[in-house]
């Protein structure tokens, strides 16, 4: 056949063209080449990638976020260079026992025969990266390269001879072992991914990364690593410090400490102490970044921020969440100072989106596909065009889920004469419901078992039947999520429902792929706040299905009230199963109220008009904002350009501004002590506030050993609650007025009293310098030791 088609003009003539187009997505200037200073290449540090099924090198949302993140950097023309583990049997398969009990399996993958491209010096020799471990052990290590798009993900693979079979099953699998294993793979990722870059771009002549971003703690070790560099370079471990805070993004994805990795204290001084020593970092120093309030622990999220000067969580609501869980490594400062911004998740739609709408959408709306503009011509459809798509989408969800459902009975036990029912399982014509993710506990796998005699009546119901099509893993040692599974599986093995909700094993990016193209409604239930962001749903609403979720994550940033429907949460109810119960029948409800009557009233000419109109609605408002692409002209404008900017500005001239800025801190932090706000005096009050004066501040300051630049001085002023606490203040910095020989200095200014309410203001002093990223970064704030205020705090 290859003999035939070389033979072939025509198709000659096609593979040529393929082949021109792939040259120009691969050397072509992009997006990211507009943008003036911009980083010259980033490192991107991950556990996991959802690349590819054929790649299975994910567990979970993360790990999809990551691959979707290089995805989109590849189409933008961003430098990035990922690093992450090779895992030589995934995470596993998942089949069900003929009880409906979760049974893992770990298939060994072999690199050879996957998309993978080992790693070589010039000399052709394999590059090895090596960890030192206590007792004179190394950790040797080769290195995978996979080509996604224009962005190269370095693999680190410790099945090598050099190793003992200890150090060769440290890369056997995706977040298995226990606490010493997980180690090894966090210092292999960390010190080892570091040493596999300046490999990498040694070998390539690639440029060296200007900035490190962490996807989550578990690569924390990264930044130590770079401070052993620089202080081997002649810098002290403070100055070394500064340098590599000043380029490191951490990103956050856990709403829960639960998920934060931690280690016994003893076991990091083990690593980086006695025999294994670095000469030039002190294992006191590297205990000190992992402190946490329980002695004892080693926190990977608290090194990651004390390592990082830009951290940022994964929603609006995230940040608000993370900002209030971290807070503690900021003392003095309210959650709102805590310096954690947000940057809200995408998807990259290449590889979500059916193909059918990728046609349609680069067919009518070109600028959509290749510059995300252009998401108002969605409008210009017509209705016959997409309710034709929705329904090829969902046929093909229901033959595939047949399959998988035929083969997972079979694995349990069954022989094929009693599958005849699987024929006729689901309806390519009924309304169909999503729901898949991992099994933990709080996003609520059996939410809707909360009333199984409701959920059957809305299962069977004759005129607005509804199906539910159900996938998702619980980690091997979670026996809980384990029995979620179960009871799930349990109600859709009854025959009487089990043509209408189905549990697909095994769920992965290929079936991940049918789900969010086939549903019509994506079902999310957390447990709010516990949901950092959540993508899946993104997905479903790019292929012109509608949300049906708890309002948290991205879904409560981005819901309308019109482009699908939020789910009421019963916030403030004690018991957990009260909750359950009343957030399960508000979800009930919404189903057979709203959902149900929507999808089945239908035109004369059988079109589900207002329907419709909600998937346009979905498509036009959510579209631009839930792609990958937006996320990392996020992350590029608000983070990479700005670490980059801070870290070359602390490199010039030999590092000598990170010495600077390293002393100048210390000295800060020693004198702090003597900063006090002694007096504040308000003017042009007069006896009734009125909205639209303003208020005339003067604050006596004494400086201690410190100068006036080496301050801030500003006033907090806002609306007050209940408790005498200011409500989202506003900041305005006072000037320096005068200035005595004593060390004392006075400052003034003014602030608008512009809102109606009960009023407040205070001032505080807060450390200042122009390599200072945020007021909160050195965590040292002076405020008045007695509370100031209004007189008459209403203003009318």
């Amino acid at each position: 056949r290859l003999r035939e088609l070389a033979a072939d003009r025509r198709f000659l003539r096609r593979v040529a063209d393929a082949a021109d187009d792939l040259h120009e997505y691969m050397t072509a200037p992009r997006w990211y080449q507009t943008i003036p200073e911009a980083p010259r290449a980033i490192a991107y540090f991950s556990p996991e990638y959802g690349i590819a099924a054929a790649l299975p090198q994910y567990s979970g949302g993360l790990g999809i976020l990551a691959g979707d993140h290089l995805k989109a950097a590849s189409d933008l023309g961003v430098p990035i260079l990922a690093v992450g583990l090779l895992y030589r049997h995934g995470y596993f398969t998942q089949s069900l026992s003929p009880e409906g009990w979760q049974l893992e399996h770990y298939p060994s993958l072999d690199p050879g025969g996957l998309p993978l491209t080992l790693l070589k010096e010039k000399d052709g020799t394999p590059v090895r990266v090596t960890v030192s471990l206590p007792e004179q052990r190394p950790l040797h290590a080769q290195v995978w390269v996979a080509q996604v798009g224009r962005v190269p993900l370095l693999l680190l693979d410790s099945d090598v001879a050099e190793n003992d079979n200890a150090a060769r099953d440290v890369t056997d699998r995706l977040y298995g072992g226990g606490t010493d294993h997980r180690l090894l793979q966090e210092l292999l990722l960390g010190i080892g991914g570091v040493r596999a870059i300046r490999a990498y771009c040694r070998v390539g002549d690639h440029p060296e990364p200007e900035v490190f971003h962490t996807n989550e703690g578990h690569a924390g070790f990264l930044g130590l690593e770079r401070i052993r560099e620089l202080t081997e370079a002649r810098l002290s471990f403070d100055e070394a410090l500064e340098a590599v805070r000043a380029g490191t993004v951490f990103t956050t994805h856990t709403p829960v400490p639960a998920g934060i990795d931690r280690f016994p204290a003893e076991m990091i001084a083990r690593q980086f102490g006695g025999d294994n020593a670095w000469p030039t970092v002190p294992v006191e120093r590297i205990l000190e970044l992992g402190a946490e309030d329980e002695p004892g622990k080693f926190n990977m999220a608290a090194m990651g921020m004390r390592l990082a000067q830009r951290v940022n969580g994964v929603s609006e609501l995230h940040g608000e969440v993370s900002r209030e869980m971290f807070r503690g490594l900021w003392p003095g400062f309210d959650a709102d100072d805590v310096p954690i911004g947000s940057i809200t998740n995408g998807v990259h739609a290449p590889t979500w989106v059916g193909r059918e709408i990728m046609e349609l959408a680069g067919r009518e709306l070109p600028t959509l596909v290749e510059r995300a503009q252009g998401w108002e011509g969605v409008n210009k459809i017509s209705d016959v065009d997409v309710w034709g798509i929705r329904n090829r989408l969902r046929a093909r969800l229901v033959n595939a889920a047949r399959e998988r459902l035929r083969r997972s009975w079979l694995a349990r036990g069954a022989s094929r004469a009693e599958l005849g029912w699987i024929e006729d399982a689901l309806d390519p014509n009924v309304l169909t419901i999503g729901f898949a993710r991992r099994v933990p506990s709080y996003k609520r796998l059996t939410l809707m078992l909360n009333d199984q005699e409701r959920l059957r009546e809305l299962l069977l119901n004759p005129e607005r039947p509804v199906q539910i099509v159900i996938a998702g893993k619980a980690h091997p040692a979670d026996e809980g999520g384990k029995k979620l599974i179960q009871q799930i599986v349990r109600f859709a093995d009854r025959e009487d429902v089990r043509h209408r909700i189905v549990f697909l094993p095994d769920y992965d990016m290929a079936l991940g792929q049918l789900l969010v193209q086939g549903c019509d409604v994506w079902m999310n239930n957390p447990l709010r706040p516990l949901e950092a962001c959540g993508t899946s749903g993104m997905k479903a609403a790019l292929n012109g299905g509608l949300n049906l979720s708890i309002r948290d994550g991205w879904w409560d940033e981005w819901f309308d009230g019109t482009n699908g429907w939020a789910v009421p949460t019963a916030d403030g109810v004690a018991d957990p199963d009260r909750r359950d119960e009343l957030e399960a029948h508000a979800l009930y409800d919404l189903i057979d109220h709203e959902v149900a009557d929507r999808f089945y009233d239908r035109a004369s000419d059988g079109l589900p008009l207002r329907w419709l109109e909600m998937v346009r609605h979905t498509l036009t408002s959510l579209g631009p904002k839930v792609l990958a692409g937006r996320m990392l002209r996020d992350y590029v404008i608000g983070l990479y350009a700005p670490a980059a900017g801070s870290a070359r500005a602390l490199s010039a001239d030999g590092y000598e501004p990170a010495r600077h800025f390293a002393a100048w801190k210390l000295r800060v932090h020693q004198a702090w002590p003597g900063v006090r706000v002694e007096h504040v005096e308000a003017a042009n009050l007069g006896d009734t506030p009125e909205v639209g004066a303003s208020l005339e501040l003067r604050a006596a300051i004494a400086l201690g050993e410190l100068q006036p630049s080496d301050i801030r001085v500003q006033a907090a002023y806002g609306l007050v609650g209940q408790h005498d606490e200011m409500v989202g203040p506003s900041y305005a910095d006072l000037t320096l007025e005068t200035e005595a020989d004593d060390g004392k200095a006075v400052y003034s200014g003014t602030i608008p009293l512009d809102r109606t309410g009960s009023f407040g203001y205070t001032v505080r002093v807060v450390p200042d310098h122009p390599l200072v990223a945020t007021p909160a970064e050195l965590g040292l704030i002076a405020v008045p030791e007695e509370p100031v205020g209004m007189t008459n705090g209403t203003l009318r």
